[in-house]
């Protein structure tokens, strides 16, 4: 590769600015309103689902307020209560963040709301026919990040430093890290919400907790962040920073109006992305990282590097590899890539390291 090429660091969130549409507004969500078996009529206010945390109300709010821009009806967010959100289970034990999807799907095939936003990471690699994904807007920052006591960084942390997340994916990089820079750490499995996290570190139990950067931005916290871990040391979740804006597929309007928020690089990259997931028959609590960057010589963007690994969650083994090429035109070229990494992946055992595989 020529080295003056510079990765995207948001993996479709710079660059080719002509391409993409105008980026979602930070400012306060719509009042919720209640879920009622009713079609929106043209003139009136669309329903978007959405869960009840701050972080999704917080999204949904933004992408309200882009699809008030793109198609000049009101928004009125509808309040759903998931499973995930229910359960103090680890997300491992009850089918992994895929729980906080059924419930707003459910209300969408059941007319009850129009359209649903869901974080890209959450949702199953597997799409229902009768629901389609119609936009997926520019992403976020992927990377995970640390918030941990004293504004400590990740290598600064003292030995037998206790880390919480509650991903298998997170375990199994950082302790890999850890393993082969001679560091002492514990990664402790916890649940809950972003203040919850935080909360362990601020009350003393924990040295640090690990969370992703694009939720604390999308909620005005980044400025809590103590260190970013580069993507060199953890890979994202696939799809991880991407949002997907999901309604029936019958309903052509409205698919064609929501398309216009979609930003065909960030799409291109979660969808290799999320191929490779697939292709590993790994579902969406396995220890499973991808990213994939897309290159560009100045203006333009010229090829893409994907990026996969898989770990035990001990991270005594691991299998790491990367494809380079040009950036994929079509959907099936995107799929194709990732399946492809997979296949390498898998061939190098990938499969044995993953545990219990979701079909």
């Amino acid at each position: 590769m020529n080295d003056t090429r510079e990765p995207r660091g948001r993996a479709g969130a710079e660059g080719a600015s002509a391409q993409r549409p105008e980026g979602l507004s930070t400012v306060g969500s719509p009042a919720p309103a209640e879920a009622s078996p009713r079609r929106a009529d043209e003139a009136g206010a669309l329903r978007l689902g959405t869960r009840r945390s701050r972080l999704a109300m917080a999204q949904s709010g933004q992408v309200a307020e882009a699809v008030t821009r793109v198609t000049g009806r009101p928004v009125e967010l509808v309040e759903i209560t998931t499973y995930g959100d229910t359960s103090r289970e680890q997300l491992a034990q009850i089918g992994g963040t895929g729980v906080f999807v059924t419930a707003l799907r459910d209300a969408l095939l059941k007319g009850e709301v129009d359209f649903a936003v869901h974080s890209l990471k959450d949702l199953p690699t597997a799409q229902p026919d009768d629901l389609v994904v119609a936009a997926v807007p520019v992403r976020e920052d992927p990377r995970d990040v640390i918030v941990a006591r004293d504004a400590l960084k990740f290598t600064d942390l003292p030995s037998g430093a206790r880390i919480g997340t509650g991903s298998p994916r997170r375990m199994a990089q950082l302790n890999s890290y850890a393993r082969s820079h001679g560091l002492d750490i514990a990664t402790v499995p916890i649940r809950g919400n972003v203040d919850t996290r935080i909360g362990y570190v601020r009350g003393g139990e924990l040295d640090a907790v690990v969370l992703a950067a694009a939720g604390l931005n999308r909620i005005g916290r980044g400025d809590e962040v103590t260190d970013f871990l580069s993507v060199d040391t953890v890979l994202p979740a696939p799809g991880q920073g991407a949002l997907a804006i999901e309604c029936a597929a019958d309903n052509a309007d409205l698919v064609a109006a929501l398309a216009e928020l979609d930003d065909p690089l960030t799409r291109v990259a979660v969808t290799a992305e999320r191929s490779l997931l697939a292709a590993l028959e790994a579902g969406c609590s396995a220890p499973v990282g991808a990213l994939a960057d897309l290159l560009a010589d100045g203006q333009f963007v010229k090829e893409m590097r994907l990026r996969g690994v898989v770990g035990t969650t001990d991270g005594t083994r691991m299998v790491q590899l990367s494809t380079t090429g040009p950036v994929p035109e079509t959907h099936d070229g995107a799929m194709a890539l990732g399946r492809e990494l997979a296949a390498e992946m898998l061939a190098q055992g990938a499969a044995g390291l993953m545990g219990e595989r979701a079909h």
